[in-house]
């Protein structure tokens, strides 16, 4: 969701990010609305993940209801993570070497295998494929998965949250094929369109079971 100053429902998130906890009377007295609007938007907000509530308890009257933001709610304001990302990866190139890199994908790989081998060890191969599917939804990546006549499945995927580091580290997305070859073993996973060339808006994977 993007940020627009002049909407009521994200100025009380920039409220809530400066004061980090409010009321609905104290939001109401800061944005100069009634509390039944500032309560209507906070129960969408709510409902949609960016905000949560708690009581505390008062020495005289009934306890108070805080609104803050959830982890959802921080990410909204913008975190330049891959741009931090991007920056030491080109310092630890220029102090070890541009295989160094190589290096760290690969160990990425290994970390990512330990994370996930308990939802796969126990799954046929065509459970594996499914369940990868699901694993990259989860991360982000808009997975859409076909199984095709001759048994073989396609993986597109649409999004990319490693984008900007793959533009500057394409070995990144060799890094990805050699991982889904790993953790679809026995497979041959190949990767026919990268998102990264521009020739398609989406990377596109051919799996062929491989006995």
């Amino acid at each position: 969701m993007a940020l627009q100053p002049t909407s009521t429902r994200d100025q009380i998130l920039v409220l809530l990010k400066k004061q980090q906890e409010l009321t609905v009377a104290s939001v109401a007295v800061k944005l100069d609305i009634t509390e039944m609007a500032v309560r209507r938007h906070l129960n969408t907000l709510e409902k949609d993940g960016y905000v949560m509530t708690s009581l505390v308890r008062q020495s005289m009257g009934r306890p108070v209801k805080l609104y803050r933001l959830t982890s959802a709610g921080e990410e909204l304001f913008p975190r330049d993570y891959s741009s931090l990302a991007i920056d030491l990866l080109r310092g630890t190139e220029q102090i070890n070497g541009p295989g160094v890199v190589w290096k760290l994908f690969l160990q990425r790989n290994n970390r990512l295998i330990r994370k996930h081998e308990k939802r796969l060890s126990s799954k046929d191969y065509d459970e594996k494929v499914n369940e990868l599917a699901r694993i990259q939804n989860e991360d982000g990546y808009m997975v859409e998965l076909v199984r095709e006549e001759d048994g073989s499945y396609v993986i597109k995927q649409f999004n990319c949250p490693l984008f900007k580091a793959a533009k500057q580290f394409p070995d990144l997305c060799k890094a990805e094929r050699a991982l889904f070859q790993e953790l679809l073993s026995p497979a041959e996973v190949k990767c026919e369109t990268f998102m990264l060339s521009g020739q398609a808006p989406y990377c596109y994977y051919k799996i062929n079971r491989t006995n």
